[in-house]
C-alpha cells in the first residue's frame, strides 16, 4: 500500500512538471467585437497604410518549463490585430505610409505559478511617418491579466501562457484605441 507522503509527493510532482507552453499568437489578437467597433473610428489616413517593423524583445519558450512570449508571435498577433481593423493593408503594394513599432519591455510572471497567475506586461509602441521619419504616437503600455487555477487545473505552464495572452491581448486592443484618435 502506498505511503500517504509518497502519493502526495508524486501528486505534487506532477502537477509542477510540465513542458514549456510558448503564448500563440491568435489568442492576441483583438476580439471580433471589439475589431468590428474600433474599425469605424479609424481615420482615413491610418486605412490600409499601417505596416509592422519586427518587433523587439520577446523571449523563446524554455523546452521544460514556463511560457513566454516570443517576437515572431507578437508580430503575428500585432499584423493579425491591425489587419482586423483595418490599419494593415491585405497585401504590402503599395507600401504603406506609417510604421508601427514594438518592443516588449517587460513580461514580469510568478516564479512558481500557484492557484491564480497574474502577469504584467509592458509594451513601447511607435508610430512613424515612413516619408518623414517623424513619430507620430509613442507610448510604452503595461498593464496585466491573469488566468484562474480552474482554467488550467493540471498545468502551471498553462495557465501563464492563458495569462500572458490575455494580458498582451488587452495592451493591442489599448494601443488600438489610442490609435483612432490620431489626426496625422
Amino acid at each position: 500500500m502506498p505511503r500517504p507522503h509518497l502519493l502526495t509527493a508524486a501528486l505534487l510532482a506532477l502537477l509542477l512538471a510540465g513542458c514549456g507552453t510558448p503564448s500563440r499568437p491568435l489568442p492576441m489578437v483583438v476580439d471580433p467585437g471589439d475589431a468590428l467597433q474600433i474599425r469605424g473610428w479609424v481615420p482615413d489616413a491610418l486605412k490600409a497604410q499601417v505596416d509592422v517593423a519586427p518587433v523587439q524583445g520577446g523571449q523563446p519558450t524554455g523546452r521544460w518549463w514556463g511560457s513566454k512570449v516570443g517576437a515572431v508571435a507578437l508580430q503575428q498577433a500585432l499584423e493579425d490585430s491591425l489587419h482586423a481593423v483595418g490599419m494593415k493593408p491585405a497585401a504590402p503594394l503599395p507600401a504603406p505610409r506609417f510604421e508601427l513599432q514594438a518592443e516588449l519591455l517587460q513580461l514580469d510572471q510568478p516564479l512558481l505559478p500557484a492557484v491564480g497567475v497574474s502577469v504584467a506586461v509592458a509594451v513601447r509602441y511607435t508610430l512613424l511617418d515612413k516619408a518623414s521619419g517623424r513619430t507620430l504616437y509613442q507610448r510604452r503600455i503595461a498593464n496585466q491579466d491573469e488566468a484562474r487555477f480552474t482554467e488550467a487545473m493540471l498545468s502551471p505552464s498553462e495557465r501563464l501562457r492563458i495569462a500572458n495572452e490575455r494580458a498582451l491581448r488587452a495592451n493591442i486592443e489599448q494601443l488600438l484605441r489610442d490609435l483612432v484618435t490620431l489626426r496625422p
